[in-house]
């Protein structure tokens, strides 16, 4: 068996993916381009660990079997010659990142009810301003929507369950409650014992109508593309505060800007967007019920290292013919 990385593994990366398939051929490239990557797989392989699939890339590979990608999302890559060779299994690093954006998540949450724009906005022109502190409402005892029930939406659940926050969950079936993908130890709510209520994708209102802060953890597909729209805004709460670290075109952006202009909603935490980079004339720049930052909620220092526990754990499955951790069901794009 072949292996092709195309991340630039440490050393100590090469011996977790080694361990998991001694007996196995690991090429390791650090690939900065598309033409790079397809040099590094003259020659093809059966496995593919990657954040990118050039479609040139696959057809040197006519015996690939099987890609791990980094990214939790899949979207960008099921498309030309991968999209038509539907035998080969995909799988993403769903789980990676969850505690880390989990931590965003809340994080953006915290500095809402703390006035922290406010204050940081004065500590810039210097002003001892105090106004607002009075008006901090405590997160404790209020109700988290969490749209979109996978690996980052169970973690910022038992952290917002750990403040005294109530949480209410949105999820494609609801009526499956426990997560088969793949986390680390301690990390999130597989069994999915933290939700009071389950509610499936065609009560979006219903959740949005109880819930004080929304976190929105959706992948991009088909049935994803605008699923917040004006309906589901104008269901919104006058303090509802919420938080989209999933994809920008999940949500109606103009709607959106419009209920934060008009204060029909409390505020937002941005991390994604539907065009990025995030143009300069985009009246969120200047919103001050908006926190944004350019698409960095995924990242941490060992990103590569945790990914590389996740596609030892999938390659040892895959050896025993085993189902994988974080399978690509390409029906459903995620």
């Amino acid at each position: 068996m072949r292996i092709l990385s195309t991340v630039g593994l440490t050393p100590e990366q090469r011996r977790i993916i080694e361990q998991a398939a001694s007996d196995a051929e690991l090429v390791d490239r650090r690939c900065r381009s598309q033409a790079e990557m397809v040099a590094a797989a003259e020659g093809g392989c059966d496995v593919l660990f990657t954040l990118r699939v050039p479609d040139e890339l696959m057809m040197r590979s006519p015996q690939l079997k099987w890609v791990q990608l980094m990214s939790a999302g899949a979207d960008h890559i099921l498309k030309g010659v991968l999209a038509e060779r539907k035998a080969v299994a995909v799988t993403t690093g769903s789980g990676v990142a969850a505690s880390t954006i989990a931590e965003y998540t809340i994080a953006s949450m915290l500095a809402w009810a703390h006035v922290l724009p406010v204050t940081m906005r004065a500590q810039l022109r210097r002003e001892w301003k105090r106004t607002g502190f009075m008006d901090i409402d405590p997160m404790r005892g209020k109700t988290l929507g969490v749209i979109g029930y996978g690996s980052i939406g169970r973690e910022t659940a038992r952290i917002a369950q750990g403040l005294g926050m109530d949480v209410l969950a949105l999820k494609r079936n609801s009526l499956v409650r426990r997560d088969s993908g793949w986390n680390p130890p301690g990390v999130g709510d597989p069994e999915g014992t933290i939700p009071r209520g389950w509610y499936g994708p065609d009560q979006c209102e219903a959740i949005l109508r109880e819930a004080d802060y929304i976190t929105v953890t959706l992948p991009l597909t088909p049935d994803t593309r605008g699923f917040i729209g004006r309906k589901e805004i104008a269901a919104m709460r006058p303090n509802a505060y919420i938080v989209n670290v999933g994809r920008g075109e999940v949500i109606d952006q103009g709607a959106l800007i419009e209920a934060l202009r008009e204060n029909r909603i409390a505020g937002a935490g941005l991390d994604v967007f539907e065009r990025e980079p995030l143009e300069a004339e985009s009246a969120l720049w200047d919103l001050e019920n908006v926190i944004l930052t350019p698409h960095v909620s995924g990242g941490f220092r060992n990103y590569n290292g945790v990914c590389c526990e996740l596609f030892a754990a999938n390659l040892q499955r895959f050896r025993a013919g085993l189902s994988l951790y974080n399978l690509v069901d390409r029906s459903m794009g995620y």
